[in-house]
């Protein structure tokens, strides 16, 4: 099984344009990583820029529009990600839990769907791409 862990950092939405973080901060995650490496779990992971170098396009109508960051309505913003390959949601919360993450952070983790859990229907039509 794969999950995605999600960190929002608290206050990430209000960070201007190439904020870093604290060097002991990223070295204590480092540590982590390098934990998440070596138990074989780790797929793929990256730190994203604050919000307020991005763009978010949005859909209506058959449209698209771009609002360019900050985001004055955001309240959680993702600041990046791990994708890792466990035996059960059990096993991806409690990697979260060793996670050095700050006061006020949340880890969100999802389970990334695969082909097989969709009903055949869906698996025909997507074949057929």
């Amino acid at each position: 099984m794969r999950f995605m862990m999600l960190m929002i950092p608290h206050g990430y939405e209000k960070a201007a344009p190439g904020a870093m973080p604290d060097p002991k901060m990223v070295a204590e995650m480092m540590q982590y990583n390098a934990s998440l490496k070596a138990a074989g779990v780790l797929l793929s992971l990256d730190g994203l820029h604050p919000p307020s170098m991005g763009a978010r396009i949005s859909f209506s109508g058959g449209k698209a529009s771009v609002t360019d960051g900050p985001f004055s309505e955001a309240k959680e913003v993702l600041g990046g990600y791990w994708m890792i390959a466990v035996k059960s949601k059990e096993e991806a919360i409690e990697w979260a839990r060793r996670c050095p993450a700050g006061d006020g952070n949340v880890i969100e983790i999802r389970q990334v769907q695969e082909m097989s859990d969709f009903p055949p229907d869906l698996q025909e039509a997507a074949a057929r791409l």
